[in-house]
């Protein structure tokens, strides 16, 4: 049998690579004759850059130490310079929510990953791809457009301070030490379709999870507003509210195009090809619920899937769904689930082996 393993990243446990090297090792346990195809997969989230480069042999990881995290801290970033020039940056890395000590809506800041941007750039980066998710703040892109030159300034003539809670002083842009978009364009990889303002966007629904009030968010869609006004572009835009309206602040500042991630990985890894063939394809992730569906690895994978006619099965951390085969059910227990996640991916894979039939 064909079999592909195609998981993203078990967030906070284990990489897509590594789950799916788990995955096949169970499988092979218990079926050794079967021709496996990993294809470790992102979807924008975390992992991305590991993920791209993965897939990419002769590819080079870079460290850049002494980045601005999202809270001021200084903390090492990492970016994968492609063989074709392209340099894949993911946000999380240096302006994640991991990396905070703790929340601050209205001052977290995406500097740190215009850092790593320009640091590839002065590498020789033609191309960029930049996956957004796990951002920290909301504030627009202006910290990471601060970081390549673009000053924000107040009515005095003064730089705003980074973070969503300032921009509203914003009162005009200096682009005269803005750097140039690389010549083979910026792509933007992300997991969602919000737009910049309103009760879909970014401050409104995501503004929680990054520790905004109800107050909180009113000041931060104030400023995204704001921003908007100086920077043009399409606030509509799907997509535009990805990490805080870093999308959009990319999209109008650079002539970034938005991607939903899974689809652009998804072809860059060649799932299409991989699935031709197949007899079962096996995807997961940390968490799958309703939301898995839209935009999501598993989601992407489960469509492929369907116009390829390869059967599925979906393998998660935990699941409030029927049938879905979960590491917390196999542990007994969710701590146990994600303190040994690779551990119960093996169990995983040698269960779904087992129910197609052990080999003679």
């Amino acid at each position: 049998m064909r079999i592909v393993l195609a998981p993203d990243s078990f967030k906070g446990t284990v990489s897509a690579a590594d789950a799916a090297r788990a995955l096949a090792d169970g499988w092979r346990s218990v079926r050794p004759a079967d021709h496996l195809v990993l294809r470790p997969m992102a979807d924008g989230g975390e992992g991305t850059h590991a993920a791209v480069a993965a897939a990419h042999p002769g590819h080079a990881l870079t460290r850049v130490g002494g980045c601005t995290g999202p809270d001021g801290r200084t903390v090492d970033g990492e970016y994968a310079l492609l063989p074709d020039g392209t340099a894949v940056v993911e946000l999380a890395t240096a302006s994640g929510i991991p990396l905070m000590a703790a929340l601050a809506p209205l001052t977290a800041t995406t500097r740190g990953t215009g850092e790593l941007i320009a640091a590839a750039l002065d590498a020789g980066a033609r191309r960029l791809l930049i996956a957004l998710g796990g951002s920290a703040s909301t504030d627009g892109g202006a910290g990471l457009l601060a970081a390549l030159g673009l000053r924000l300034l107040d009515a005095d003539g003064v730089p705003v301070p980074d973070g969503g809670g300032a921009l509203t002083r914003a009162d005009r842009i200096d682009r005269s030490r803005f750097r140039a978009a690389p010549p083979g364009g910026v792509q933007l990889l992300t997991d969602v379709a919000n737009p910049l303002l309103g009760p879909d966007g970014a401050a409104a629904v995501y503004g929680p999870q990054k520790g905004a009030t109800p107050a909180h968010i009113a000041q931060l869609e104030a400023g995204l507003t704001r921003l908007a006004e100086l920077l043009g572009g399409d606030p509509g835009r799907p997509g535009a509210g990805a990490a805080g309206g870093a999308a959009h602040g990319l999209t109008a500042a650079w002539g970034a195009t938005v991607t939903p991630g899974a689809a652009a990985v998804a072809d860059l890894f060649g799932l299409d090809a991989a699935l031709a063939g197949a007899d079962l394809v096996v995807t997961g992730e940390g968490r799958f619920d309703a939301t898995s569906l839209r935009g999501k690895v598993v989601g992407e994978v489960l469509a492929r899937a369907g116009r390829a006619g390869v059967a599925a099965r979906i393998v998660a951390g935990e699941s409030p769904e029927e049938g879905i085969l979960t590491l917390t059910g196999l542990a007994g227990d969710p701590g146990a689930a994600r303190a040994r996640a690779a551990h119960w991916l093996h169990r995983a894979g040698a269960a779904l082996a087992a129910e197609v039939g052990v080999a003679d």
